[in-house]
């Protein structure tokens, strides 16, 4: 069996998310697991894994808008504390560990650590879609496009294996990128989506100028988390977060008005529930997530959130229940198929990519 390092972005819950199922069959099959995580994904794994704390990057927003200087200024702050922990993951767990093959799910040092020490690097994420893979991209998104793409290159530089998960499918522009369908957790495979009577609302920061418009749907109940609150006004109940309470509004809602974060677009999906779309304005992969939804049908892409484009949406609700019934719902089992063969045979898989990818 293998002894892996896997390295997780903690911006954000849906890195953990996603490398929680993966390193649970890793750990299944009888692998050696190592974890390299902070923030959310320290918080969600710690429990559970043999985790190393390490620091990273993360983005600052109000009112759904990115906010690049705090985000720049943020982020330099922890410059010290990042190189520091660098050598600390090199000194304890590189060199103690002596892994055979290195995962990723966005996290920049174990991928730098991996080139460095010549070990196989897997990249398991969504964020290598928009590297690897042709989508189409409305032109007022194109800086951002090309730009997302080199902050891509430049977190994780030299990948062997890209195992991408998406649920919009394009040509892919080498033979080391597979597509895969997202990866759900089990709580969500579990779930029996019902139509219910109630919207469900989440966002990951304040955006009063959309919560304040929702009073005027006096026949639509709202059920709203990530305001941290709970209590109803009007209608619209706010609930404290609960990983249970939160997946049972959602298998039960008649729709989904959100930010555009992939892992709660793809559990939408996987339920067939309508997505209001409401990416936050900056953060590229949010803003395309919301563009490939609308341009399959799904719900729609909004910028600007006011009574008319509400009641829209709500008045297609039966157009969009309509596409969601060709929507095809999988399971993880393909994926996972693959981390196997890879892993096979002291990674004799992962090794030969890596060959690969060095021979050019």
């Amino acid at each position: 069996m293998a002894k892996i390092v896997y390295g997780v972005s903690g911006e954000g819950s849906g890195h953990s998310s996603r490398a929680r199922v993966i390193a649970t069959h890793l750990v299944e099959r009888g692998h050696q697991v190592r974890i390299i995580s902070y923030d959310r994904g320290l918080r969600n794994l710690k429990d559970d894994f043999d985790l190393f704390e390490t620091e990273g990057l993360h983005i600052a927003q109000s009112e759904n808008q990115v906010s690049r200087l705090r985000t720049l200024t943020e982020n330099l702050k922890k410059l010290p504390q990042g190189h520091a922990r660098l050598k600390a993951l090199r000194e304890e767990v590189f060199k103690t560990m002596q892994p055979e093959c290195v995962f990723t799910d966005f996290e920049p040092m174990t991928a730098y650590l991996a080139t460095y020490y010549d070990l196989p690097l897997i990249t398991i994420d969504n964020q290598h879609r928009l590297r690897y893979m042709v989508y189409p991209c409305p032109e007022q998104l194109s800086h951002d496009n090309t730009l997302t793409r080199n902050i891509i290159r430049a977190m994780i530089p030299r990948p062997d294996v890209s195992l991408v998960t998406t649920f919009f499918y394009g040509e892919l522009k080498n033979s080391r990128t597979f597509l895969y369908p997202p990866i759900l957790r089990r709580e969500v495979l579990g779930l029996t989506p019902l139509k219910g009577d109630h919207v469900l609302v989440y966002l990951t920061g304040e955006f009063q100028r959309f919560i304040d418009i929702l009073p005027h749907f006096k026949n639509e109940r709202f059920v709203i988390y990530g305001y941290d609150r709970e209590e109803t006004v009007d209608n619209c109940q706010y609930k404290p977060f609960s990983k249970a309470g939160f997946l049972l509004d959602l298998a039960g809602s008649k729709a989904v008005m959100a930010t555009a974060g992939f892992t709660l677009i793809t559990e939408a999906l996987f339920l067939k529930k309508p997505y209001l779309a409401m990416p936050i304005k900056g953060q590229f992969e949010q803003e395309i997530n919301a563009h490939f939804l609308e341009h399959m049908g799904y719900g729609l892409n909004v910028y600007s959130p006011s009574v008319d484009v509400i009641q829209g949406f709500l008045d297609r609700l039966p157009e969009f229940n309509s596409r969601l019934d060709g929507y095809r719902a999988e399971d993880n089992s393909k994926i996972l198929d693959r981390v196997d063969e890879l892993l096979a045979n002291d990674c004799a898989l992962a090794k030969a990519f890596h060959d690969l990818r060095k021979r050019g």
